[in-house]
């Protein structure tokens, strides 16, 4: 395959899979290990095209990006917390990143642990599906401080690929008695300072080992999973509201144990 179509085919496969709690970075790994695309030189690419899905983000809600922005310059009280909500939501996810790095980057290289994680999550979200019951928070601009920093720090587990870093926020969110739409649309906002801060962390700690066509095919596969997020962030959050996140749990744990039997075949 050439590297440019499988750039244009990873870039697919993340715009797809970054909103829904199925773990984009454990689908890219799974993908790439069964398309020889392996090596140090491609961590950058599979963390860096993950900021397409996350400008889609920006575009799919520039409004209420905007409000909150014109918002804050009036001092508004919702814009504030708004903000507020988001920015200690990133800090725990900063903080262990930097310190951690290497060892996530050797986790990225290993398909069994997304094996593994995708069938763990799967499970989990079916237990927590059945748990939540109470809900006490209906907008992000309303959520508690203490709530977003916890919701912060459950991202961090995410940094284990195949955990999903929008299911753990999510899930987490969740048993916090955040409404369903309300946690989604949290999770959207929170990927934004987390996989830009991510992004560039990791394209200047790998700077040495990009020569230019690894840019240019970094900013294809980034391109193109920024298209194809833009149609699946908003349907999934009417998607969520209308069959929950059951669905995606056993998708989660039929992928997980093909890819595991797949893996102990090889």
């Amino acid at each position: 395959m050439s590297p440019i179509l499988l750039a244009v085919l990873l870039g697919i496969i993340e715009g797809l899979t970054e909103f829904l709690p199925v773990s984009s970075t454990g689908h890219l790994i799974l993908a790439s290990a069964l398309l020889g695309f392996t090596g140090e030189g491609t961590v950058a690419f599979k963390i860096a095209i993950q900021l397409g899905a996350i400008l889609a983000v920006i575009v799919a809600y520039w409004k209420r990006f905007w409000n909150v922005g014109v918002g804050l310059l009036h001092r508004d009280q919702d814009a504030i917390s708004f903000t507020r909500n988001i920015l200690v939501g990133f800090f725990p996810a900063m903080l262990i990143g930097a310190f951690a790095y290497k060892g996530i980057r050797q986790l990225l290289q290993s398909p069994m642990t997304v094996a593994i994680m995708l069938i763990v999550g799967g499970i989990a979200i079916l237990l927590i599906e059945r748990m939540v019951k109470h809900v006490r928070v209906e907008s992000v601009e309303k959520m508690p401080l203490k709530t977003a920093i916890a919701i912060g720090a459950v991202q961090c587990i995410a940094m284990i690929p195949g955990v999903s870093r929008s299911g753990a926020t999510i899930m987490g969110a969740l048993l916090m008695g955040v409404e369903r739409k309300t946690a989604a649309e949290f999770s959207f906002f929170l990927a934004v300072p987390t996989m830009i801060g991510a992004t560039v962390f990791s394209l200047w700690s790998d700077r040495e080992l990009l020569s230019l066509d690894d840019l240019n095919l970094i900013l294809i596969g980034l391109g193109t999973a920024f298209v194809v997020a833009l149609f699946i962030v908003k349907a999934f959050v009417a998607l969520v509201g209308r069959y929950g996140f059951a669905p995606f749990a056993w998708y989660r744990i039929v992928l997980g144990s093909v890819a595991l039997v797949w893996l102990l075949a090889k």
